[in-house]
């Protein structure tokens, strides 16, 4: 599972950290979900974040697959919401859309746009790659948001 943390002041968005939480597939599935939320615990821990982002889910032709994938994202929409994180969820075309222009770009694309839009920021796995442009997005979209409240109470004092 990548994650990626960014700091946003205004419009510049900067890199803070990324990495991989990692799981032994040796363990049953139960473990490895513990294992996952360790990991977020810990990333949460470290860096401190204001909110958070998932990418929802996709349709998968494997059943399995994708039910495995759902647990792993409970995980993720869980853990930040357990410390009074407010977690959005965005679609996987709309974090493209965003962060590459096109919601149809490939890992290669993302990783590159993600590097270029953070200096200095190298990724260190692609699910670390796609994790930075969950929170690029999130960036993007919450900034929108608050510009939106902020006209919409000035209109009302109005």
């Amino acid at each position: 599972m990548g994650w990626g943390v960014i700091d946003v002041t205004g419009n510049r968005l900067s890199h803070v950290a990324n990495g991989t939480v990692t799981s032994s597939s040796k363990l049953s599935l139960a473990e490895r979900l513990v294992e996952l939320e360790e990991g977020l615990v810990s990333v949460i821990a470290e860096h401190g974040p204001a909110s958070a982002a998932v990418e929802t889910a996709f349709v998968s032709k494997d059943a399995a697959a994708a039910l495995k994938l759902g647990q792993a994202r409970a995980v993720a929409l869980l853990v930040p919401a357990r410390t009074g994180l407010d977690v959005a969820e965005y679609a996987p075309n709309k974090i493209k859309k965003t962060v590459t222009g096109s919601g149809h770009a490939d890992k290669q694309q993302i990783k590159m746009m993600v590097e270029t839009l953070l200096a200095r920021c190298q990724t260190k796995s692609e699910h670390a790659a796609d994790a930075l442009a969950v929170a690029i997005c999130h960036a993007h979209y919450r900034s929108a948001i608050s510009y939106v409240e902020t006209a919409d109470a000035r209109v009302k004092r109005a």
